[in-house]
């Protein structure tokens, strides 16, 4: 039952027949998928993020070109998997002993790049949410044979593209850096995407901000809400102050 598998025919084989037709049409609407809407087009074959989770335990064996079919699946939940698959990889790659090793550096670096040619095909809000800080974020700060300045450089090609999801993707990799107390990235990012007009886009700002202000300190996020609140969409105010106490949370509205 827990073989591992060693191509992505086999993945999508076994997703088709855990799929329900129900819980396909709730994801279809909680997604976003009519015509008009952010997810329009994309199709669910009706698993939860759990059972998929459990399929992508048994991917951990597959080559790149494999983890690249399931990410130009046409359905949701595989390229989930993929995603999930690569999570996996990347994190074995960064353990205590092999933070260092050459290999696991060169093999980091091109698990990176193989997710930014990849990025599109994480189109959707969860899709980026659940894979990009666990890859792009800690390749962020660790070992890397890029230079700083090339790093900075891919975040901001994906903050300057003109696809929403790779938008969202240079945002919210900013997790792991604010998990090591760095809050560079995501005030460049959240300066940078500041007056998106897309909710998804001001709700990451402000979801990031947020953290920011938990996980380095309380004190930076006030300094920029200082300089910035009074011009800020409200989303991204209100998901920023969240945490604060109801008197703060007035007053920062108020600005």
């Amino acid at each position: 039952m827990n073989e591992q598998f060693t191509t992505a025919s086999e993945v999508v084989d076994l997703m088709q027949s855990l799929g329900d037709e129900r819980q396909a049409k709730e994801l279809m609407r909680f997604f976003k998928t009519a015509p008009g809407e952010y997810g329009h087009g994309d199709r669910f074959l009706g698993l939860k993020v759990p059972a998929t989770r459990a399929v992508a335990k048994r991917c951990t064996a597959l080559p790149l070109s494999e983890v690249a079919t399931l990410l130009d699946s046409p359905w949701h939940e595989v390229r989930l998997c993929g995603l999930l698959t690569l999570v996996a990889q990347y994190e074995a790659l960064c353990s205590r002993r092999r933070l260092d090793d050459d290999a696991a550096i060169e093999r980091r670096d091109a698990m990176v790049q193989f997710y930014l040619d990849h990025a599109r095909r994480a189109n959707n809000w969860d899709l980026v949410d659940l894979s990009v800080y666990k890859i792009v974020g800690r390749w962020l700060v660790t070992p890397s044979r890029w230079t700083d300045e090339q790093k900075l450089a891919a975040i901001d090609a994906l903050a300057d593209s003109d696809n929403l999801w790779e938008q969202r993707m240079s945002m919210v990799c900013t997790m792991e850096p604010l998990r090591h107390g760095d809050p560079s990235f995501t005030l460049r990012y959240a300066l940078w995407h500041l007056h998106h007009p897309h909710d998804l886009m001001q709700k990451a700002v402000g979801w990031l901000l947020r953290e920011m202000g938990k996980r380095v300190s309380p004190d930076v996020l006030r300094d920029f809400l200082a300089e910035h609140a009074h011009h800020m969409p409200r989303t991204a105010l209100r998901y920023a102050i969240e945490h604060m106490d109801a008197d703060e949370r007035k007053f920062w509205m108020k600005k």
